[in-house]
């Protein structure tokens, strides 16, 4: 399907942005039936285009996700247009970000996706009726504290590789369509105990602790706004931090900078790292973790063999 996009040339939206000295760093979902996802698209971009919004919206008939930057003055503007687009969305939660280091995004994209996040297995439209039980961060510190819970970290094996729940369970694979074919078999020996899973803003675990509970599992939970939220409430009410490390976000920070410690390496010397890259070599690009050691010796490639293009 056709999508709109920001026409202005990436020159002069980086002139732009550099003037909003204050943002808000947002992201949101909601699963809900759109009937016209064309309509409600060109709302939003038009609309968002207007408050110098950029970021990334998908639509689709099963709901919508979003991860943008909005300017200060139009933070509350956006939060009210958003909750008037459809009943559904009156009492949606928004995460904020954790951190500043970057201007996140430098466009604005609005598209028209299948599923607002791929799963692969749920073909018909979405609904999130029949998930697992929300817990707020104090729950999820209780149950983290039982040592007969089960814990599953949802996301991508690179996001887990910086930062992770203690004793949390990877369900290892490069997409969430492949995690949602293997999850079934990974936790079928847990299927009697209490199983929480999670992922960094919730999204990914309204469709997967569906399908749990579609395949008989019975105590099956969720974190209710996700890793983020359980962050911001353990910095706002100093709670104990059981999610170590730190935390993979989708946009030009690549990290949230939220003070914690490092659990990751680096992938040439072994030495303490979290800083993620791409190889230089255009025909490789692997994300990777490299320390600034071999950032240097290396030139930011992934190995000598991409630095000079040379393969066996």
């Amino acid at each position: 399907m056709s999508f709109l996009l920001n026409k202005d040339k990436k020159s002069f939206l980086n002139k732009k942005k550099n003037k909003i000295h204050k943002i808000k760093i947002v992201s949101f979902y909601k699963y809900f039936y759109i009937s016209k996802p064309e309509l409600f698209r060109d709302f939003i971009h038009i609309n968002f285009n207007k408050m110098n919004i950029l970021g990334r919206v998908y639509i689709s008939f099963e709901g919508i996700n979003a991860q943008i930057s909005v300017p200060l003055i139009f933070y509350h503007k956006m939060k009210l247009f958003i909750c008037l687009l459809n009943p559904e969305l009156n009492s949606l939660y928004m995460n904020l970000a954790l951190s500043y280091s970057k201007i996140p995004f430098n466009k604005l994209y609005v598209r028209i996706k299948k599923q607002i996040v791929s799963d692969g297995v749920i073909c018909n439209i979405f609904n999130n009726k029949n998930n697992g039980i929300y817990l707020n961060s104090i729950e999820v510190n209780n149950m983290i504290e039982d040592s007969s819970a089960i814990l599953v970290d949802m996301r991508n094996y690179y996001e887990y590789e910086i930062g992770h729940f203690v004793n949390s369970i990877n369900v290892i694979a490069k997409t969430f369509k492949q995690q949602m074919q293997d999850i079934l078999s990974l936790l079928t020996k847990f299927k009697n105990k209490k199983i929480l899973m999670y992922c960094t803003g919730g999204i990914r675990c309204e469709k997967s602790t569906s399908l749990l509970l579609n395949n008989n599992f019975k105590n099956v939970y969720h974190i209710r706004g996700g890793i983020l939220k359980y962050l911001r409430d353990v910095h706002k009410f100093n709670l104990p931090n059981y999610f170590q490390g730190k935390l993979f976000v989708f946009d030009a920070r690549m990290i949230e900078n939220y003070p914690n410690n490092i659990i990751s390496y680096c992938h040439q010397c072994n030495n303490l790292c979290d800083t993620y890259i791409n190889c230089k070599n255009s025909s490789c690009h692997l994300l990777f973790i490299q320390c600034k050691h071999c950032r240097n010796s290396l030139d930011k490639y992934c190995s000598l063999a991409c630095k000079y293009n040379f393969f066996e």
